[in-house]
């Protein structure tokens, strides 16, 4: 009888086995909080993977950079430290200027036309990241930048001379181009500097506003939209073509139902974050005539300044943008 169940039990182990080595866990990670949206959008997609391959597949999100900063994800996945992750699409626009090209300020300044210009340029994007190794899933927009003042702002002339805040290349090109002083400062900063007179206006999303509580020290917000950044989920080619066609299709099923979804949670994250920007107090208002005839200025001018380093794949993009 014990030979009996110890055949039995053998049996039973060697049946088990193939579905426990089936099983892949992949590491996810994502330089945001886990209250962000983007956050919460990524383990809706994470769940929804895990639900429809019946657990075959799991990933495990591992938000704050608690597994990598923001700034390494990238370069995690693709050097295969971890399968899949999420990183800011412009973050990487100092390896290859196309993946800057949401963020050419001024060039697409709504929902409607920012999803457009990534129509426009997915088909590049998603090639320069296929010879990195990188297999896009979908994208996920951000709230537009827009303009946070300590005064009121009617023309570009309320802007020369202010200390303007800035953050990257772009942001300090901005401020040139208007005639403001340039204020390299961090977000997790920007209160101080805010209390200490150091800044007087500044771009950022209306999500920045009520997560940092700006609205604490700054009265005046226009929501010009300077542009829509997005966030680019990634998995790394040689582990997406280890999994069984499948598996495969479910996940690319799932990826271009999230993608589909950010579009809108964004934007509607957007009006609430408005809507409670007002409710703390401060005065929303659309730009001025004089102010967006400026701002457009602006943007054409950094247009043409990307054009000159993205080549001609570039004024591809912009040139199909421009015909849709």
């Amino acid at each position: 009888m014990k030979i009996i169940c110890n055949v039995v039990l053998a049996a039973a182990v060697i049946t088990a086995a193939p579905a426990v080595l089936a099983q892949t866990k992949w590491d996810f990670p994502s330089g945001y909080s886990a209250n962000s949206f983007q956050t919460e959008l990524l383990q809706e997609f994470a769940n929804n993977v895990a639900k429809e391959t019946g657990g075959k597949l799991t990933l495990t999100v591992h938000p704050g950079g608690s597994l990598y900063p923001a700034n390494q994800i990238k370069r995690a996945v693709q050097t295969g430290q971890v399968q899949i992750g999420e990183f800011i699409l412009s973050g990487a626009s100092n390896e290859n200027p196309l993946y800057g090209v949401d963020s050419i300020p001024f060039l697409a300044t709504s929902y409607p036309q920012a999803k457009k210009l990534w129509e426009a340029s997915q088909p590049a994007v998603e090639k320069l990241l296929a010879s990195q190794g990188l297999k896009l899933l979908y994208v996920s927009p951000w709230p537009g930048q827009s303009l946070y003042s300590t005064k009121p702002i009617n023309s570009a002339d309320d802007i020369r001379g202010t200390k303007m805040r800035t953050y990257n290349p772009a942001t300090n090109r901005i401020a040139q181009l208007l005639g403001a002083q340039p204020a390299t400062i961090q977000l997790a900063e920007l209160g101080q500097a805010l209390a200490t007179g150091a800044v007087d206006d500044f771009l950022t999303s209306s999500a920045s506003g009520i997560e940092s509580k700006l609205y604490e020290q700054v009265k005046y917000f226009y929501p010009v939209n300077a542009w829509l950044p997005k966030n680019a989920i990634v998995v790394n080619t040689s582990a997406f073509n280890a999994l069984d066609k499948a598996t495969q299709g479910i996940v690319l099923k799932a990826a271009k139902a999230e993608g589909e979804k950010a579009w809108g949670v964004s934007q509607q994250h957007d009006d609430e974050y408005v809507k409670q920007l007002g409710e703390h107090g401060m005065k929303i208002a659309p730009p001025s005539p004089q102010l967006t005839k400026a701002l457009d200025k602006v943007g054409e001018t950094m247009t043409n300044q990307w054009l000159r380093t993205a080549g001609d794949e570039g004024k591809k993009i912009i040139a199909a943008y421009k015909k849709m």
